[in-house]
């Protein structure tokens, strides 16, 4: 492996985890219930992120599709979370 990439990726992966780790504080004390769907949101963004470089480095697709299924499955919990936010239910009668 080239070592910039290897140099990068494992900068990027400390950014991530730095980022990861903000949202997990905003998470526990945040204000207002929109802060803590906001920090969910953006842990498993950089989550997402975080196994993406892995997938770099390791040059491994394995890491590629368990991302794609966190982005996807984060997808959801954020609009089920600002539904439920907003109308006080996620599935109507």
């Amino acid at each position: 492996m080239n070592s910039i990439i290897y140099w990068s990726s494992s900068f990027a992966l400390g950014c991530f985890v730095i980022g990861i780790a903000i949202a997990v504080y905003r998470l526990l004390r945040g204000p207002t219930a929109a802060d803590r769907v906001l920090a969910l949101d953006t842990a498993y963004s950089c989550g997402m992120l975080a196994l993406l470089a892995l997938g770099i480095r390791f040059d491994s697709r394995l890491y590629f599709d368990i991302a794609l299924l966190i982005a996807l499955f984060g997808f959801v919990g954020s609009a089920a979370m600002a539904k439920f936010l907003l109308r006080g239910e996620v599935i109507e009668p």
